[in-house]
Protein backbone atom coordinates (compact mmCIF):
# COMPACT_ATOMS: atom_id res chain seq x y z
CA UNK A 1 0.00 0.00 0.00
CA UNK A 2 1.17 3.54 -0.73
CA UNK A 3 1.52 5.65 2.38
CA UNK A 4 2.45 9.18 3.36
CA UNK A 5 2.77 8.54 7.12
CA UNK A 6 2.28 5.99 9.88
CA UNK A 7 0.34 6.79 13.05
CA UNK A 8 0.81 4.41 15.97
CA UNK A 9 -1.47 3.75 18.87
CA UNK A 10 0.76 3.28 21.91
CA UNK A 11 -0.53 0.92 24.61
CA UNK A 12 -0.78 -2.55 23.13
CA UNK A 13 0.94 -1.52 19.89
CA UNK A 14 4.39 -0.41 21.03
CA UNK A 15 4.11 -1.20 24.75
CA UNK A 16 2.89 -4.31 26.61
CA UNK A 17 0.87 -2.07 28.90
CA UNK A 18 -2.56 -3.42 27.89
CA UNK A 19 -1.56 -6.82 29.26
CA UNK A 20 -0.15 -5.34 32.45
CA UNK A 21 -3.04 -2.94 33.03
CA UNK A 22 -5.84 -5.41 32.39
CA UNK A 23 -4.21 -8.12 34.50
CA UNK A 24 -3.89 -5.63 37.36
CA UNK A 25 -7.46 -4.37 36.87
CA UNK A 26 -8.92 -7.88 36.96
CA UNK A 27 -6.91 -8.89 40.04
CA UNK A 28 -7.73 -5.71 41.94
CA UNK A 29 -11.44 -5.76 41.14
CA UNK A 30 -11.63 -9.40 42.22
CA UNK A 31 -9.81 -8.59 45.46
CA UNK A 32 -12.29 -5.78 46.14
CA UNK A 33 -15.28 -8.09 45.73
CA UNK A 34 -16.09 -7.69 42.04
CA UNK A 35 -14.86 -10.93 40.43
CA UNK A 36 -13.21 -10.37 37.06
CA UNK A 37 -11.22 -12.65 34.83
CA UNK A 38 -8.32 -11.38 32.77
CA UNK A 39 -10.34 -12.23 29.65
CA UNK A 40 -13.23 -10.04 30.82
CA UNK A 41 -10.93 -7.11 31.45
CA UNK A 42 -9.37 -7.48 28.00
CA UNK A 43 -12.80 -7.63 26.35
CA UNK A 44 -14.32 -4.62 28.08
CA UNK A 45 -11.47 -2.25 28.96
CA UNK A 46 -8.78 -2.56 26.28
CA UNK A 47 -8.30 0.71 24.44
CA UNK A 48 -9.99 2.81 27.12
CA UNK A 49 -8.26 5.20 29.49
CA UNK A 50 -8.89 7.66 32.29
CA UNK A 51 -12.45 8.68 33.04
CA UNK A 52 -13.92 6.49 30.30
CA UNK A 53 -12.58 3.21 31.66
CA UNK A 54 -13.78 4.13 35.17
CA UNK A 55 -17.25 4.83 33.81
CA UNK A 56 -17.36 1.46 32.04
CA UNK A 57 -16.16 -0.44 35.11
CA UNK A 58 -18.67 1.29 37.39
CA UNK A 59 -21.47 0.63 34.91
CA UNK A 60 -20.59 -3.06 34.85
CA UNK A 61 -20.30 -3.50 38.64
CA UNK A 62 -23.28 -1.27 39.38
CA UNK A 63 -21.61 1.02 41.93
CA UNK A 64 -18.82 3.58 42.33
CA UNK A 65 -15.33 2.20 42.68
CA UNK A 66 -13.85 2.53 46.17
CA UNK A 67 -10.99 4.94 46.78
CA UNK A 68 -8.68 1.98 47.35
CA UNK A 69 -9.01 1.05 43.69
CA UNK A 70 -7.94 4.53 42.55
CA UNK A 71 -5.08 4.65 45.05
CA UNK A 72 -3.72 1.25 44.06
CA UNK A 73 -3.97 1.98 40.34
CA UNK A 74 -2.19 5.31 40.86
CA UNK A 75 0.57 3.58 42.81
CA UNK A 76 1.05 0.98 40.07
CA UNK A 77 1.06 3.68 37.41
CA UNK A 78 3.88 5.50 39.19
CA UNK A 79 5.83 2.26 39.48
CA UNK A 80 5.42 1.56 35.77
CA UNK A 81 6.63 5.06 34.88
CA UNK A 82 9.69 4.54 37.03
CA UNK A 83 10.58 0.99 36.02
CA UNK A 84 9.25 0.81 32.46
CA UNK A 85 7.19 -1.87 30.67
CA UNK A 86 8.32 -4.37 28.07
CA UNK A 87 7.84 -3.47 24.39
CA UNK A 88 5.62 -5.44 22.04
CA UNK A 89 7.80 -8.02 20.30
CA UNK A 90 9.41 -6.53 17.21
CA UNK A 91 8.18 -2.99 17.85
CA UNK A 92 11.55 -1.35 18.49
CA UNK A 93 13.19 -2.88 15.42
CA UNK A 94 10.22 -1.95 13.24
CA UNK A 95 10.26 1.71 14.26
CA UNK A 96 14.03 1.99 13.96
CA UNK A 97 13.92 0.33 10.56
CA UNK A 98 11.40 2.76 9.05
CA UNK A 99 12.78 5.10 6.39
CA UNK A 100 13.56 8.47 8.00
CA UNK A 101 11.50 10.17 5.30
CA UNK A 102 8.27 8.49 6.49
CA UNK A 103 6.53 10.83 8.99
CA UNK A 104 5.51 9.14 12.24
CA UNK A 105 3.24 10.05 15.14
CA UNK A 106 1.68 8.48 18.20
CA UNK A 107 -2.03 8.95 18.84
CA UNK A 108 -2.96 7.48 22.20
CA UNK A 109 -5.66 7.65 24.85
CA UNK A 110 -2.88 7.94 27.44
CA UNK A 111 -1.27 11.16 28.61
CA UNK A 112 1.76 12.62 26.87
CA UNK A 113 3.68 12.17 30.14
CA UNK A 114 3.01 8.43 29.98
CA UNK A 115 3.92 8.23 26.29
CA UNK A 116 7.07 10.35 26.59
CA UNK A 117 8.38 8.52 29.66
CA UNK A 118 7.92 5.07 28.15
CA UNK A 119 9.38 6.12 24.80
CA UNK A 120 12.49 7.10 26.73
CA UNK A 121 12.57 3.66 28.38
CA UNK A 122 12.26 2.07 24.92
CA UNK A 123 14.89 4.31 23.37
CA UNK A 124 12.44 5.64 20.77
CA UNK A 125 12.10 9.27 21.80
CA UNK A 126 13.84 10.72 18.74
CA UNK A 127 11.76 8.57 16.39
CA UNK A 128 8.53 10.35 17.34
CA UNK A 129 9.16 13.71 19.01
CA UNK A 130 7.44 16.13 18.81
CA UNK A 131 4.51 14.20 17.34
CA UNK A 132 3.00 12.72 20.51
CA UNK A 133 -0.76 13.24 20.71
CA UNK A 134 -3.14 12.38 23.53
CA UNK A 135 -6.90 11.97 23.41
CA UNK A 136 -6.98 13.54 26.86
CA UNK A 137 -5.01 16.64 25.92
CA UNK A 138 -5.28 17.47 22.24
CA UNK A 139 -8.93 16.87 21.28
CA UNK A 140 -12.31 17.16 22.95
CA UNK A 141 -13.46 13.74 21.82
CA UNK A 142 -11.08 10.86 22.37
CA UNK A 143 -11.29 7.36 20.91
CA UNK A 144 -13.48 5.89 19.48
CA UNK A 145 -14.07 9.25 17.78
CA UNK A 146 -11.73 9.83 14.82
CA UNK A 147 -10.67 13.29 16.03
CA UNK A 148 -7.28 12.33 17.48
CA UNK A 149 -6.13 10.63 14.29
CA UNK A 150 -7.28 13.54 12.17
CA UNK A 151 -5.46 15.93 14.48
CA UNK A 152 -2.25 13.87 14.27
CA UNK A 153 -2.40 13.75 10.47
CA UNK A 154 -2.97 17.50 10.34
CA UNK A 155 0.05 18.09 12.59
CA UNK A 156 2.16 15.85 10.35
CA UNK A 157 0.88 17.71 7.29
CA UNK A 158 -0.30 14.54 5.54
CA UNK A 159 -3.50 13.27 3.92
CA UNK A 160 -5.30 10.95 6.34
CA UNK A 161 -6.47 8.84 3.38
CA UNK A 162 -2.81 8.05 2.59
CA UNK A 163 -1.91 7.38 6.20
CA UNK A 164 -1.59 3.97 7.85
CA UNK A 165 -2.78 3.61 11.45
CA UNK A 166 -1.70 0.70 13.64
CA UNK A 167 -4.33 -0.20 16.24
CA UNK A 168 -4.79 -3.16 18.56
CA UNK A 169 -8.20 -2.49 20.13
CA UNK A 170 -11.77 -2.40 18.91
CA UNK A 171 -12.15 1.07 20.40
CA UNK A 172 -9.11 2.42 18.61
CA UNK A 173 -9.77 0.63 15.35
CA UNK A 174 -13.32 2.00 15.22
CA UNK A 175 -12.04 5.56 15.40
CA UNK A 176 -9.16 4.89 13.03
CA UNK A 177 -11.51 3.52 10.38
CA UNK A 178 -13.86 6.48 10.82
CA UNK A 179 -10.95 8.85 10.13
CA UNK A 180 -10.60 7.51 6.59
CA UNK A 181 -7.11 6.12 7.12
CA UNK A 182 -5.82 2.71 6.09
CA UNK A 183 -5.97 0.64 9.26
CA UNK A 184 -3.86 -2.36 10.23
CA UNK A 185 -5.16 -4.32 13.19
CA UNK A 186 -2.17 -5.45 15.23
CA UNK A 187 -2.66 -8.67 17.20
CA UNK A 188 0.92 -9.07 18.41
CA UNK A 189 0.74 -8.18 22.11
CA UNK A 190 0.40 -10.56 25.04
CA UNK A 191 -3.14 -9.23 25.60
CA UNK A 192 -4.22 -10.49 22.16
CA UNK A 193 -5.91 -13.74 23.11
CA UNK A 194 -7.51 -16.30 20.81
CA UNK A 195 -10.08 -14.60 18.59
CA UNK A 196 -8.57 -11.12 18.93
CA UNK A 197 -8.13 -10.76 15.17
CA UNK A 198 -11.77 -11.74 14.61
CA UNK A 199 -12.89 -8.98 16.99
CA UNK A 200 -10.93 -6.43 14.96
CA UNK A 201 -12.41 -7.76 11.73
CA UNK A 202 -15.88 -7.47 13.27
CA UNK A 203 -15.51 -3.67 13.51
CA UNK A 204 -14.36 -3.46 9.90
CA UNK A 205 -10.58 -3.93 9.92
CA UNK A 206 -9.50 -5.79 6.79
CA UNK A 207 -5.73 -5.97 7.25
CA UNK A 208 -4.58 -7.95 10.29
CA UNK A 209 -0.98 -8.44 11.38
CA UNK A 210 0.15 -10.87 14.08
CA UNK A 211 3.69 -9.51 14.13
CA UNK A 212 5.63 -6.46 13.04
CA UNK A 213 7.15 -8.54 10.27
CA UNK A 214 3.63 -8.87 8.87
CA UNK A 215 3.10 -5.12 9.30
CA UNK A 216 6.25 -4.47 7.24
CA UNK A 217 4.97 -6.69 4.45
CA UNK A 218 1.54 -5.06 4.48
CA UNK A 219 2.97 -1.57 4.10
CA UNK A 220 5.50 -2.67 1.51
CA UNK A 221 8.59 -2.08 3.64
CA UNK A 222 11.13 -4.86 3.38
CA UNK A 223 12.92 -4.70 6.71
CA UNK A 224 15.90 -6.88 7.55
CA UNK A 225 15.56 -9.12 10.57
CA UNK A 226 17.70 -7.87 13.43
CA UNK A 227 17.74 -7.95 17.19
CA UNK A 228 17.34 -4.93 19.40
CA UNK A 229 20.21 -4.24 21.79
CA UNK A 230 19.56 -5.53 25.28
Amino acid sequence: MNLDAIIFDFDGVLLESEYELNRLTADLLTELGHPHTFEEAIEHYTGLAGRHVIEVIESRIGRPLPQEFHDRMSQEGKRALSEGIEPIAGAIDFVRGLPPAVPKAIASSSSTKWIRTHLAHLGLTEAFEPHLYSGREHVERGKPAPDLYLYAADQLGVDIARTVILEDSKVGATGALASGARVIGLAAGSHCLDGHADKLRAVGVQDIAHSFEEVARLVGLDQPSRRSPA
